[in-house]
Order: C-alpha cells, then structure tokens, then sequence
C-alpha cells in the first residue's frame, strides 16, 4: 500500500517526466532502451536513457513485500518502509524530504505482497544526492525508540482513514485475501493489526534491515537524462561499498487453484448501499495464461466499454459501478498467488445471488463464444497505449524496469508485454475463462449495510 506522504506524487509529476517514445525503425513498436548491470555486492542496476527532458526517475525496489514479514507481525513491511523516511546517522529524520524537494524533486514509497519500493524524480543535477541518499539508508537507519513509535501511530492512523473508518474499508483486498488464500504468507492483512504494529520491537526493526535491505536484496531502476555508463559509474560510487549481506530462504508460498466456492456476508455500519466482491485466483506469473488472463480482465470490467459494465451497469441496471482489481498490483506485476477481483457496488433491492448469476451468464458467453475481433483489437488498443502512456513517465519507466528484474530477473520483459498482449487470441480467453473463472475457484463477499441486516429478519415476518 502506498503511504500517505505524497498521495498526489503521479499527477505533480507528470509533466516533469513525459519523454517522447524511441521507435525501433523497421516497425511501430516502441523499443524500450534497457541496460542492465549487477555489481559485485549483488546490487543489480537498470537503466534506460533518454535525454528528452532533463529529468531522472530513479526507483530502488526490495525483494521483500507483505508475503515475507515475520509471523504475529503483520504489517511490518509497511511499517518498515515508513521507518525509511526517518533519517540515518548520518541524515537525520527530515533530510531525505528536504534534499529531494529542495533539489525540485518528489519522493514517495510504497509496499505490495512481493515487493517494497523507493521512487523518486527530479532534475538529473540532482541524481547524486538521491543515490547517496538511498545508499545511506540502505546501509542503516537511525534505530530509536521515539521513530519507531511515531511510525507505529502514523500507521495505525492510516488503517483508520483508509480501512476502519471508510465505507467498504478493505474488504475487496484485505478481506476477501484472508477468504481465497489458505496460506498465512498470502492471506493475512499486510497493512497491519494494531497488536502486531504495536508489538514490533527495535531489535525486529535492526533484523528486517540487516536481513532484507542488503544490496543483494535490490534492484536499482534509472530512467532519463543519463547514459548507462554514467549511471553505473555513480551506482559503483556510491552502492560499491556497501557489503552483502544474508537473505533468509524465501518460503514456499504457492498454492493450488481453489475446488470449493466460498461465500460469506459481511456488516458495514458505514456503507449506504451493498457491495460484492469476487475473486478468482490468476495464473501463475509466468504462465502461458498470464497475457490472456490480463486481456479478459479488461474485457470483462475494463471501464464502461466492458461487458459487465454494460451488462450489469447500464443494461440490467443492477449494479452502480463495475471495477477489477489484480490484488494490490498489476496483471505483470506478481511474482505469488494472486486474485483477480470483480467489485460492484449493487442496488439494495438486487440479490446478490441475482448479480453474481448474471456475472456467470456474461463470462458463460465467453467460454462459449470468445469476442469479437473488432471487440478483442480495441481492448488491445486501450491496453497499449496505456502500457506506453505509463513507459514515458521517467519515473513509471524506472519503477517499471526494477519491478521487472526483481520479480521476473529480466527487465527486458518491459519490451516483450505489448507482444505478449498482441497475441492473445479469441480462443485464449475461451481458454482462460473456462479453466479459471470457474464457480469452485471463486470466493465472494457480501457486504452490505449494517442496517439492512438488522432489518432483515423483521422484513422476512
């Protein structure tokens, strides 16, 4: 999940950051320059130059996410990636924002199940500052009492704003992971109970570092206004030094598709009208299926084109909105079990039975019928130029690249998804549709207003 601190960090950015995309000459697609380099210490270093802006995106990602966090500590990686922010011996608490700021920069983090990233974008006369800045935090932190409590509450108050004391809360993420998985490293809530939070010790704090925040540990993306040479010279400066250091094995976190549906009703004392979640776990990354499986996502719900949109939104009228969700990432962007999820909010007077049928029917039509090619060629479309419009960000492309070397060890995938994407046939998603959309794999929640369930019973006399 993303921290609080620059909520708006895309959209300040953006015109700081568009580049014009580099064409490969003998066709129409775009060709990402990706160089890659790993240093001694394990450090692996990505880098795609391009000089259409004087402006660097600069992104460290960590192998470590919500999947890997100790037992009885759930919502350790978060806090651990607030605790980033809180200084080092040698740059105390606030200098980090201040350099990057100062230097006309911007600065954010964030934590999904797989991974924990760093991202930050400014002119390139300030890319010295920010690599020495993360090579001094990656070496250690300023461990004090006073930091880790102040984190411990300012967590707990984002789960407030965003999950506790909002509608809906979490459940089409938090809630229906903790129903679809069976293993604790998948399913238990990564944004934290305020017992584990407030139980995490400064010694769990000094041992996350030393085990997960190596060099070895890490993946360095750089995009912009600088030669790989260049880059990988100030990587060796300012990185080189800094010692590996022991990883502990990752565990086996993989699990089978699902063979018994699961439902389950939920009260939310906030929500003014009923809401359903459904989830199916997805093909493994990797897999065959992985392209098609992201394409029917966009053809199912993928805006007010797609076919539960139009099916149940605007057709039937039986639901207000229609949205999907790949877990806490994207279609490309998992490296472990994972859901894709189906969310609506639905008219009190509709069953959720009722809406969760018409949901069968419209995915039944594709395991029968596939989609047209006209249909298929403009979902395409809409996912590639999405796809580049997201490459020619600096600080999407450098956050892009080093999510790919660490989740797949090959940054190059970058420019093998939009053929991946342009293969997928009418029969891939006939495909994918019968073998995971299935009622045995899919686990749904209900959740409805508090006040419906009081008034159920009496409604029934």
């Amino acid at each position: 999940m993303t921290t609080l601190r620059l909520p708006s960090l895309l959209t300040v950015l953006v015109s700081l950051s568009l580049a014009t995309p580099v064409w490969a000459a003998d066709s129409d697609t775009w060709e990402i320059p990706i160089a890659v380099k790993t240093l001694d210490n394990g450090l692996t270093v990505v880098v795609s130059e391009d000089h259409s802006a004087p402006v660097v995106g600069v992104s460290m990602v960590y192998k470590v996410g919500m999947r890997l966090e100790p037992k009885n500590r759930s919502g350790f990686a978060h806090l651990f990636e607030h605790l980033m922010f809180e200084g080092t011996p040698n740059a105390g608490e606030g200098v980090f924002d201040k350099v990057i700021t100062g230097g006309g920069g911007r600065n954010n983090g964030s934590t999904r199940p797989d991974y924990t990233n760093y991202i930050e974008i400014a002119p390139v006369s300030a890319l010295e500052s920010i690599l020495w800045l993360e090579a001094d935090r990656m070496k250690t932190l300023d461990f004090n009492a006073k930091t880790l409590k102040n984190q411990q509450d300012v967590v707990k108050e984002e789960i407030r704003v965003n999950v506790k004391n909002q509608p809906y809360g979490g459940f089409m993420w938090i809630d229906i992971s903790q129903q679809a998985f069976q293993k604790w490293e998948n399913n238990h809530d990564g944004y934290g109970s305020f017992v584990d939070l407030e139980n995490a010790s400064l010694d769990d704090v000094r041992a996350f570092h030393r085990d997960y925040y190596g060099p070895n540990n890490a993946v360095i993306g750089l995009a912009g206004d600088v030669t790989p040479e260049q880059a990988f010279a100030l990587i060796e400066k300012y990185f080189g030094g800094i010692e590996a250091r022991p990883t502990p094995p990752r565990p086996d976190v993989s699990e089978p598709l699902n063979t018994e549906e699961k439902r389950i009703t939920q009260s939310d004392a906030l929500a003014q009208v009923p809401a359903v979640a459904v989830a199916w776990k997805i093909p493994d990354r990797g897999s065959d299926d992985q392209a098609p499986f992201a394409v029917l996502a966009e053809v199912l719900a993928g805006g007010d084109a797609s076919r539960m949109y139009q099916g149940l939104v605007k057709g039937k009228e039986m639901a207000l909105n229609m949205d999907f969700l790949f877990g806490l990432t994207g279609p490309f962007e998992y490296d472990g079990p994972t859901l894709l999820t189906l969310f609506a909010l639905y008219k009190p007077n509709i069953g959720s039975d009722d809406l969760i049928q018409e949901m069968d029917r419209l995915i039944a039509d594709v395991v029968k019928d596939g989609v047209s090619d006209e249909e298929l060629q403009r979902v395409k479309t809409s996912m590639l130029s999405d796809w580049n419009n997201g490459m020619e960000s600096f600080l999407s492309r450098a956050d892009d690249l080093a999510k790919f070397q660490a989740l797949w060890g090959d940054a190059h995938v970058a420019n093998q998804v939009p053929g991946w994407i342009e293969a997928v046939s009418s029969d891939d998603l006939k495909r994918v549709a019968a073998k995971y959309l299935t009622a045995a794999n899919r686990t749904v929640i209900d959740r409805k207003p508090a006040a419906m369930l009081d008034a159920a019973p009496a409604t029934q006399n």
